[in-house]
């Protein structure tokens, strides 16, 4: 796969992040139930738990907010080239890093405490998982200066 692609492959997922987010957002603050997907997991036993909540402000708008940081790195910061896009590559692998460490104990919450799953959340989870693989291929592949 050529650069462009991971690149391009990167941005898709982040703006499907964002979406995704989006959503668990606005459940969370609207109190309303997610779009049922055949009966496969319980969002709103998630998101009416503890967890769903770090100092009153919803987690998903932490995931949210998350996501649009990797868009503008992807989408603004990276095509300006030079050091900027090494830097905004950088960022990109740090926030998913990050991001996919804490989504790793906000699924184990969910199997383990909360005893429910959101699938939204899982999606979530994945998609920084498969954005974190793609910054590090990115970030291996492009010589450094």
């Amino acid at each position: 796969m050529k650069s462009q692609t991971y690149w391009f492959s990167s941005l898709v997922l982040a703006f499907l992040g964002v979406l995704d987010t989006a959503y668990l957002t606005w459940l969370k603050l609207t109190r309303n139930e997610a779009f049922c997907l055949g009966g496969i997991g319980d969002c709103a036993k998630v998101n009416s738990s503890p967890y769903s909540e770090f100092m009153g402000v919803p987690i998903a708008l932490f995931g949210l907010l998350t996501y649009l940081t990797l868009l503008v790195l992807l989408g603004w910061v990276e095509p300006r080239g030079g050091d900027w896009a090494q830097w905004a590559r950088y960022g990109v692998f740090g926030l998913t890093f990050f991001g996919t460490l804490y989504s790793a104990y906000l699924t184990y919450l969910e199997l383990a405490v909360i005893h429910a799953v959101c699938p939204f959340c899982v999606l979530s989870a994945l998609l920084l998982l498969f954005l974190l693989i793609l910054a590090i291929i990115r970030l291996l592949s492009v010589p450094q200066e």
